[in-house]
């Protein structure tokens, strides 16, 4: 299958990408009450699969060609969604704050920036690295003021497991991200996604057989919520990561991971009535520019 775009949804995929990846923080504290992460993360693969099933019948998307291809698009499952996801919902169970856990993340694309270089041998600008760092710090100010904790009281209140496997998440999802620009190029958009979801429902099933009851609370709340998570979140934001991806140098897509957090700030002001103040608004700004920054035309 191949995606024709118009030149208008290309400029506005970034934007819409990061509105709808914002939201996944939204939905997932809303899911996590009535199931455990790996159970609910089941739900949604599987789902996910038996959607994107009938849209790859339907536009005759074509499977890899060799099995090669399509074990590098499995292996970009397991890391992008199954170790990505499952790592971030665990610590979150575990109690780890939403907030916490979105700062560590946050550091995704200098993470992103410096594998870049390794694998896929793209040089990052002077430009560039500034517009990361002006991020990062912008990514700081909004957190810091929106989740203040105290530096004495970090690690107490959850599980000492919790940072390792928002750790591990990180490195994940900046690994994948550049493991399917690198590997899978070439391959289908929708049966590549189709076999990362097959890959991380076997690595979730696995933890929830292994270590979680199962049982789900079947209120309308988690209905609507793993609807979202599998229509919006499964599917579409992850197919624009991989038509962006694909488009773009890995650290300008990267870059864009700055506005997520700050766009679940503006969400949670204007849905829940939650105060934002100078530090907050200063600290959006900067991340804007630093994305400027960093989506700038490179010279060399």
């Amino acid at each position: 299958m191949s995606i024709t775009l118009n030149r208008t949804f290309v400029r506005l995929m970034p934007w819409i990408f990061v509105w709808v990846w914002s939201t996944g923080f939204l939905a997932a504290k809303l899911g996590k009450s009535y199931a455990e992460p790996f159970t609910l993360l089941s739900y949604r693969f599987a789902l996910a699969l038996a959607v994107l099933w009938v849209i790859t019948k339907l536009f005759n998307s074509r499977w890899p060609s060799t099995w090669r291809l399509a074990a590098h698009c499995m292996v970009v499952g397991l890391l992008l969604h199954g170790v990505y996801l499952g790592g971030i919902f665990k610590a979150i169970s575990l109690g780890m704050p939403a907030g916490l856990s979105a700062m560590v993340i946050g550091l995704q694309p200098l993470t992103m920036a410096l594998f870049a270089g390794v694998m896929l041998g793209e040089r990052v600008s002077k430009r560039q690295w500034l517009g990361l760092f002006m991020g990062l710090a912008g990514l700081y100010l909004v957190l810091g003021e929106q989740f203040s904790v105290d530096a004495s009281t970090i690690f107490y209140g959850f599980s000492g497991w919790s940072p390792v496997l928002v750790g591990a998440a990180l490195l994940a999802i900046s690994f994948g991200t550049l493991y399917q620009k690198k590997y899978c190029h070439g391959a289908d958009h929708l049966t590549s996604i189709w076999l990362q979801y097959a890959a991380a429902l076997g690595f979730s099933l696995i933890i929830a057989f292994t270590f979680e009851t199962r049982v789900v609370d079947w209120q309308w709340q988690f209905i609507v919520s793993l609807s979202w998570q599998v229509l919006a979140l499964s599917i579409g934001a992850v197919l624009l990561l991989m038509i962006m991806m694909r488009q773009g140098a890995a650290t300008k897509v990267g870059s864009l991971f700055y506005l997520v957090p700050p766009a679940v700030a503006i969400q949670a002001w204007f849905l829940f009535g939650e105060a934002m103040g100078l530090q907050g608004l200063a600290g959006i700004a900067l991340i804007a520019a630093g994305v400027a920054q960093a989506m700038w035309p490179s010279r060399n």
